[in-house]
């Protein structure tokens, strides 16, 4: 039985009320977290709570909303990629050099994404047919996509770009930046994917027991596949859109993406054992970590202990998570008893 399919029967044998039903939820631990850390950060700060910080949150958080959501289904089926860092700057370098070399904007952005997709295919590939451990293949995998990023622009960022590239970030839509936009609507498509399709029950299957799961019919080599491949396109779409906020494309792009995204993920109430996650979750673990980031500039915090005050708060979210699972689980068991 999977870690999703135990919570499931957890929930069948506890009595719902709303403090149950909300300790139930994956999300939990990361929005108290976040209740917490705005609590305290507008005590020291009345201005951090003001609608100008928070669009200046969400403008800032905007890059690193998209690549969550592949990370997740990543982290669900017990795999983790490394290499997304790399991919960010490799699809905004292929789209940069062909918008600089006077191919079309339609053209030079899919070219972009296809070299993700192809990333994820080599790293799903590696990792299914080869039998890699994914921390090898992805580690491996963002050495290789940097090099090449490196040796294509030998190190100089490739600039101006055309303004019709650039207006793309520059587009507001309504009241949000169209980056914003558009990764709030790829948030819920994976959500919805997630939790409402076959495929997203066979990736949860696949991460809480890949052996039940292909005795059940389940193809786990294909779904494995699928998660890399998904992870990198939407890692090279992120790449696209930071070029042209940017109005550069630059190899050094996505650098320490990689850590952040999974610490998002985590945080969020995905389990590195696979089979428990969602993308919201994720979603909200982001706009902790930059809250925590913008929170720290509010009350002053010296940058030699930003590092420490970011380690010791994850850990505390992570402790967090695991007191609420546990929670759940020893009011299983005293209800079974009863």
């Amino acid at each position: 039985m999977g870690i999703s399919d135990k919570i499931g029967t957890v929930k069948r044998n506890l009595r719902i009320n709303p403090v149950s039903w909300f300790m139930m939820r994956q999300e939990s631990s990361i929005i108290i977290a976040v209740l917490l850390l705005m609590f305290i950060a507008t005590y020291v700060n009345p201005m951090f709570l003001s609608s100008t910080n928070m669009f200046n949150v969400v403008r800032s958080a905007a890059f690193t909303l998209i690549p969550p959501v592949g990370m997740t289904f990543v982290l669900i089926t017990a795999g983790l990629d490394l290499s997304i860092g790399s991919v960010i700057a490799l699809g905004g370098v292929v789209t940069g050099m062909l918008l600089d070399a006077g191919v079309g904007l339609s053209f030079s952005i899919m070219a972009g994404i296809l070299a993700g997709t192809v990333v994820g295919c080599i790293n799903g590939f590696i990792i299914v047919k080869g039998k890699i451990p994914p921390l090898i293949t992805t580690l491996g995998m963002q050495y290789a996509c940097r090099g090449l990023v490196s040796a294509m622009t030998r190190g100089v960022p490739i600039w101006p770009l055309p303004e019709q590239f650039t207006n793309i970030a520059a587009v507001q839509i309504g009241p949000l930046p169209s980056v914003v936009v558009i990764a709030v609507i790829i948030a819920i498509l994976g959500q919805i994917v997630l939790s409402k399709t076959a495929y997203g029950r066979s990736v949860y299957a696949v991460g809480g027991n890949a052996e039940s799961a292909r005795i059940s019919g389940i193809n786990t080599r294909k779904v494995t596949f699928s998660v890399y491949v998904i992870t990198s396109t939407l890692a090279a779409l992120t790449g696209i859109l930071l070029a042209a906020r940017l109005g550069s494309a630059e190899a050094t792009s996505g650098s320490g993406y990689e850590l952040i995204v999974i610490c998002s993920a985590v945080i969020g109430g995905t389990s590195t054992f696979g089979g428990m996650g969602t993308v919201i979750g994720a979603l909200i673990g982001t706009m902790f970590m930059e809250m925590l980031s913008n929170s720290l500039t509010l009350m002053r915090i010296s940058v030699f202990y930003r590092e420490l005050v970011i380690g010791g708060i994850l850990v505390g979210a992570v402790l967090l998570d695991q007191y609420r699972r546990n929670w759940i689980f020893r009011k299983s068991i005293m209800k079974s008893k009863s």
